[in-house]
């Protein structure tokens, strides 16, 4: 650990991650997202066994879901987005894609979210924009934030600068990760790397290494 006037530095993956200072976000992992991407569902089976670690350990874990308001509550941003995500030049074909009780927009039932875990709805590609999950992070402590979901391009990297941006330690689990268009998805995290903010990880070695910073059981 490098310490520069009395600040620790973490380096590597393993020196950024305390369970007491780090926690778990788990990205729109939605089922009418995920029916949209090739792959599915080995992305979904590597943020399952993510989650799986995190819960064994107890690392705090935080899940966010894309939402989509009303249509005659829509601005310019969702608009506009709609009409390119619809893939129409027409507002009046444009519908609400994620209406909060909508079933695609649930997280899929594989990862199903927990009692002792949050679920913070968003309108923004970033997960901080408009939901209080820097608030949630800072009120605990946290510093160091792992990151996985999809997709890379859309939201996993716009979340990644964003948390750097707000002072936090981006750790992307690589193969946890997953693009909504191949060549896009590893030209975001090529720009990730170029920016050098973030650290990488991949399943095995993040898994691992949450077991192995475990608290040992009281003896007998």
């Amino acid at each position: 650990m490098l310490t520069v006037s009395g600040i620790d530095v973490p380096r590597t993956v393993e020196e950024a991650v305390c369970l007491d200072r780090a926690a778990l976000l788990v990205y729109d992992m939605q089922v009418g997202i995920l029916r949209q991407l090739a792959g599915a569902d080995a992305v979904v089976e590597k943020v399952r066994a993510v989650l799986d670690a995190a819960r064994d350990v107890g690392l705090r874990t935080y899940f966010v879901r894309h939402t989509s308001l009303p249509k005659n509550l829509m601005g310019r941003f969702q608009i506009r987005q709609a009409l390119a995500w619809q893939r129409t030049d027409d507002p009046d074909e444009i519908t609400p894609w994620f209406p909060p009780d909508a079933e695609g927009t649930q997280i899929t039932p594989e990862l199903a979210p927990r009692a002792t875990e949050a679920v913070f709805d968003k309108l923004s590609m970033s997960a901080f924009e408009g939901t209080p999950l820097d608030f949630a992070l800072r009120d605990c402590d946290v510093r160091t934030l792992l990151v996985c979901g999809v997709a890379t391009e859309i939201g996993i990297e716009p979340t990644v600068r964003h948390a750097a941006d707000l002072g936090y330690l981006p750790v992307v689990i690589e193969d946890a990760c997953g693009p909504g268009h191949a060549a896009a998805g590893a030209r975001a995290l090529e720009s990730l790397r170029f920016m050098g903010d973030a650290l990488f990880t991949t399943v095995a070695e993040i898994t691992g290494l949450l077991r192995d910073k475990a608290p040992e059981p009281p003896s007998a």
